[in-house]
């Protein structure tokens, strides 16, 4: 039995459909802090609140493989993702595969360290593990582009940097074939996308999918973060944003390796194809 942890999250959700694609339904459990949103996943639902560790042994009670999709909240997730490896192995679980961030043991990006701690803790719990170090998704830009197709601009702070990004589905499928797959223990997996991209090339792409000009400003940190904040974002979480891209300008985004294509057994999902599923959603 494969349960998957935070299963109504976008990701999760793709998880659980593409397991029910592999595996009889019967062998697949989500495991969610809010069991009436996963009715509709056609599986059996647990509640499994990471804040609530007498939640955990139970959701992950008969499991043989648990998928730990990394908490959102940054801040108190390593605890919350100890609780998690401590339920685990307190009922035997024999493979563990946990959604990291880039260069988690090198990387300066603000959303590291928890990562990082999580890793270490992994390592030495005595559990098998496979780290699936996830990066960007080309959706997580789908705010930009779609300010840019109503404007026919957006702005950042990230200048040149690159980011090399794929498709949320394209992580969830790798998330699978591991899950599934053997030869995976105790592995540590850097998924970018196939080819990296500056916020200047995703300017001249959407230029050309939307047949209008479209122009990428960049901003000073300073400029980007008063600018979120007028467009109502808290200052905190502005900061945050720009904290972000001042990493992607720094290169922590950039690097391309062969491991998600290689895990998917196909190219990873261009920039282009994901724009183009957005604008045509508008």
């Amino acid at each position: 039995m494969i349960v998957v942890t935070g299963a109504t999250g976008h990701l999760g959700r793709l998880v659980v459909e593409r397991l029910r694609e592999t595996l009889p339904a019967g062998e697949v459990v989500a495991a969610v802090r809010t069991p009436e949103k996963a009715v509709d996943l056609g599986v059996e639902v647990r509640h499994a609140d990471y804040d609530e560790p007498d939640t955990l042994v139970p959701a992950l009670d008969g499991a043989d493989k648990v998928l730990l999709i990394s908490a959102p909240e940054l801040g108190g997730r390593f605890e919350q993702h100890q609780a998690v490896i401590d339920a685990a192995t307190k009922v035997g679980v024999s493979q563990l595969v946990y959604t990291s961030a880039p260069q988690a043991d090198t990387s300066e990006l603000v959303v590291v360290p928890e990562h990082k701690a999580t890793e270490a803790a992994l390592r030495t719990s005595g559990l098998t593990y496979t780290i699936l170090r996830n990066g960007w998704y080309n959706e997580n830009f789908q705010p930009a582009i779609e300010q840019a197709v109503r404007t026919g601009s957006f702005a950042g702070s990230a200048g040149s940097g690159r980011v090399a990004s794929a498709a949320r589905k394209d992580f969830a499928d790798a998330a699978v074939a591991v899950l599934t797959g053997p030869n995976h223990a105790d592995a540590t997996y850097e998924l970018s996308g196939d080819s990296a991209w500056t916020y200047a090339d995703l300017a001249a792409t959407l230029s050309d999918v939307t047949g209008r000009e479209v122009t990428y400003q960049d901003l000073s940190p300073q400029e980007h973060v008063a600018l979120l904040v007028s467009v109502g974002l808290p200052q905190s979480l502005a900061e945050f944003v720009v904290t972000v891209e001042q990493g992607t300008k720094a290169g922590w985004l950039g690097e391309v390796t062969s491991g998600l294509s290689d895990l998917i057994g196909r190219p990873s999902t261009p920039m282009r194809d994901t724009v183009l599923e957005i604008v045509s959603s508008l």
